[in-house]
């Protein structure tokens, strides 16, 4: 996960930016009943307050979506230390069954926490298919996991069912090529992981970031009916459609922009950072710098610009 800017996320007021205690880490809060939430200890400028682990269900079974990091990573980065993350996690599951764990993508801010859950508890992890990337750029996201061995992975549209509950897998890809988001039936609730986030946008990052495939997906959620989502960062979104036609309009306006500025000169990615982001965090211009490739790459299929080295030209 990662962003650059916010999205106009809508405000939640038991969140106090300015004073951590007040974000509950490692406590589960219920959100719905049949929706907990335990908040990882891993904030940074890139996970907000940290990965949100969802605990789905009241009965005897349970399911975790996100598990979240296990006690690795950089500090400040994305893929933060999650100490004690896990223990969190089997202390509010308590006497139910854990019947399944879900992961939404293979970043290490989300996936890491499967595999001592699973070792715990015995439950099968179920979901997004593994993926492991070798990078060469500047990270603008956590890197992958290569722990993630899934037991069985989840096609669009499949089911997986426990006491009182029902998650449907929902391909989003563009964010990650392997990213699924989870729609509770029972609630009308989706779980959008880093695809729509409750407090930015996401970045999406090449070579697996896909922009194309990330307004589809986009489109795709748009098209649904959900009552609200549960993203993996930030307060819930009880508003999706009019929250995703926003930031719908949020990309195509920074592709009018790319385009704009390359009409008037050639330019390097680090050049249209400067001028479209202007007062961003310097901590965050090389995540910015991967979505304005992402942006490229897709004007470049499209016949739009070209490229010679690091300097991008417009072809219109």
């Amino acid at each position: 996960m990662n962003s650059t800017e916010k999205q106009g996320a809508p405000a939640n007021p038991a969140v106090d930016l300015a004073d951590s205690s007040t974000w509950n880490t490692g406590v589960a809060e219920t959100l719905e009943p049949l929706v907990r939430r335990v908040l990882a200890p891993n904030p940074s400028p890139y996970t907000f307050t940290g990965t949100g682990t969802y605990i789905i269900g009241a009965g005897d079974e349970v399911a975790v979506i996100d598990p979240g990091p296990n006690g690795t990573g950089v500090a400040g980065h994305a893929d933060t230390k999650g100490d004690g993350h896990v223990e969190a996690i089997l202390s509010a599951i308590g006497d139910a069954r854990l019947v399944a764990i879900l992961c939404t993508h293979t970043h290490r801010d989300h996936s890491p926490a499967a595999h001592p859950l699973r070792a715990a508890t015995g439950a099968p992890v179920i979901g997004c298919a593994p993926l492991v990337i070798e990078d060469t750029g500047p990270r603008a996201d956590a890197a992958f996991d290569p722990t993630y061995r899934p037991d069985r992975v989840l096609e669009d549209g499949e089911t997986l069912s426990g006491t009182g509950w029902t998650l449907q897998a929902v391909a989003t890809p563009g964010h990650t090529s392997n990213h699924l988001c989870y729609a509770l039936r029972e609630s009308g609730a989706l779980f959008t992981g880093d695809h729509v986030m409750g407090w930015s946008t996401s970045v999406v990052s090449p070579p697996d970031g896909d922009m194309a495939a990330y307004m589809a997906s986009l489109q795709k959620l748009h098209d649904r009916e959900d009552r609200v989502y549960y993203p993996a960062h930030g307060p819930a979104i009880p508003n999706p459609r009019q929250f995703v036609r926003g930031m719908l309009g949020h990309r195509r306006q920074r592709e009018r922009q790319i385009v704009t500025l390359l009409e008037s000169a050639p330019r390097t990615i680090e050049g249209m950072v400067a001028a479209m982001y202007k007062g961003l965090d310097p901590r965050l211009h090389g995540a910015a710098g991967r979505s304005v490739l992402a942006h490229l790459i897709d004007l470049e299929r499209q016949g739009r610009v070209a490229r010679s080295g690091d300097v991008w030209t417009s072809l219109s």
